[in-house]
């Protein structure tokens, strides 16, 4: 059994430990929190133990999800790395790109796995795309939810780095042009932002993150030449459009016709993306392999953050 520990008892804590003991191969063994009300309710609701701090962990686990607040990511992940203890680090990697750059290098120092969470790249919709997406030419992410104080960070950094994740590794490199726009409405940090990246390669993704509206969207749409292909992220589902067309000739000459053609391909990924998530960093740490979304692509993509953030102009 992989001995596994999580470090933060808040809600992507919870919702961790309550996937991690349904992953084959997995126990929850410690909660590490220093409210200790709080990570005994959450050790003793899957039969964990509760320690106040990391330095319990030495030795003791093999693997650990880190769900602290992001300005903790470095001290939490360097502790944890240099114990030798598999990392899997909740998004962004860190607060600032020095701070994930030397997550990188610890993680590359002490030989353990670093994977960071950009959950929506297990989505079975997203895992889908890779397989279908073969010629892109423009991407369009929509994200949307309604509003909360609870969330301190801008929506580029909270909500977009999903898209920019996900839209990098379909177009498979880094945009060589950044313009983008964003709003403050509600909040004191851009409540609505939007960005279009241009890639080497000609293709365009457009990315639109708000929490202002009054609805939950995740969608990401992908023109190709052949085809429009569309993600819901939400349902998990894709549906590809195809356009045919045909010409014949009447007594009153020839004549054009079109039609659509829709496909709903079957999903070879099906569950949870926080369980397939999660299975995978198992897989991972077990195998010896490269995560899905390494240390190196959580760098990426902070990076990628920023650079959205000052092309707005947002502080």
């Amino acid at each position: 059994m992989l001995r596994l520990a999580i470090v933060g008892a808040g809600i992507m804590g919870s919702n961790h430990a309550r996937v991690a003991g349904q992953v084959p191969g997995v126990s929850v063994t410690h909660i590490i929190d220093p409210d200790r009300r709080r990570g005994e309710v959450l050790a003793q609701s899957i039969g964990a133990c509760f320690q106040p701090d990391i330095e319990a962990l030495r030795g003791q686990v093999d693997a650990a999800v880190v769900a602290v607040p992001t300005a903790l990511h470095l001290s939490v992940g360097l502790q944890l790395m240099e114990s030798g203890i598999h990392v899997l680090m909740e998004k962004p990697i860190a607060d600032r790109i020095e701070a994930a750059e030397e997550l990188v290098t610890a993680a590359n120092r002490s030989e353990v796995c670093l994977m960071v969470g950009h959950v929506e790249r297990f989505n079975p919709a997203v895992m889908e795309l890779e397989s279908i997406v073969t010629s892109p030419i423009h991407l369009e992410a929509t994200r949307v939810s309604a509003y909360s104080n609870r969330v301190a960070d801008g929506v580029i950094r909270d909500l977009m780095i999903h898209d920019i994740d996900v839209a990098v590794a379909i177009m498979g490199s880094e945009p060589s042009t950044v313009t983008a726009l964003a709003q403050c409405v509600r909040g004191d940090s851009e409540d609505l932002a939007a960005a279009l990246l241009g890639f080497p390669s000609g293709t365009t993704a457009s990315l639109t993150a708000s929490r202002i509206g009054q609805q939950k969207i995740r969608r990401i749409q992908v023109t190709q030449p052949d085809d429009f292909v569309q993600a819901d992220l939400v349902r998990q589902d894709v549906t590809i459009h195809r356009v045919q067309h045909a010409e014949f000739l009447t007594n009153e000459g020839r004549r054009y016709s079109q039609s659509g053609v829709i496909e709903i391909p079957y999903l070879r990924h099906r569950g949870e993306p926080l369980s397939l998530e999660l299975a995978h960093f198992v897989e991972c740490i077990r195998d010896g392999t490269r995560p899905r979304v390494s240390g190196e692509d959580g760098l990426r993509s902070l990076r990628l953050v920023e650079r959205v953030r000052q092309a707005a102009g947002v502080n």
